[in-house]
């Protein structure tokens, strides 16, 4: 179905298009929300949030012709979904204001010699499992810097904070990502052993 069918066929509430829409962005959507989510449950009511506002948003384009809809539809999903994680507000602001303590023991350095870790041998569900135990700022800017490929000061736009508070935040999570992996196949390792 040609864009400006989906379009038209939206603004008249067609179902047709929705699941045309829905079927074709599924996947890519459930993968991006299940990793900026802290669990699944969070990640289905972030896809469906976020999917149906991209729609109404899809409902309001005018200049069909000239209109690249996989670019406008990923990145207003993860704009709806960086929307909704900010708007839980007793997870996000919370988070975002605890402060790591003996900050002189801690080793930033993401390329010291870790025997625990085989970053070629980890899995995706540690993975993923590892990214959704970062607190939500962290899980923000390490999802729209390191793996949608955002600029620093692009990432720092989409989160509506200062350069230097999201540079501050992705240096933790790239810290704390690792400390999460490494805890997450100790936790793998010790569910094998049993």
């Amino acid at each position: 179905m040609p864009i400006s069918e989906v379009i038209s066929g939206l603004i008249k509430n067609n179902s047709a298009a929705k699941k045309e829409l829905f079927d074709q962005y599924y996947s890519m959507f459930s993968a991006i929300a299940l990793r900026y989510s802290k669990n699944q449950a969070q990640s289905t009511e972030v896809f469906n949030t976020a999917f149906n506002l991209c729609l109404h948003q899809l409902q309001r384009q005018k200049n069909v012709p000239t209109f690249d809809l996989d670019a406008f539809m990923k990145k207003e999903f993860i704009q709806q979904t960086v929307d909704y994680i900010k708007s839980i507000r007793s997870e996000y602001y919370v988070a975002s204001t605890v402060y790591a303590t003996n900050k002189e023991n801690k080793n930033y350095d993401l390329f010291e010699y870790n025997e625990l870790i085989d970053f070629n041998e980890v899995s995706s569900e540690i993975l993923i499992k590892a990214l959704q135990q970062l607190v939500p700022s962290q899980r923000l800017i390490f999802n729209l810097h390191v793996i949608e490929n955002y600029s620093l000061q692009e990432s720092a736009q989409i989160l509506e904070a200062s350069e230097h508070t999201a540079k501050s935040n992705l240096e933790k999570a790239r810290y704390n990502f690792q400390k999460n992996i490494e805890k997450c196949l100790k936790q793998s390792q010790y569910e094998q052993s049993l």
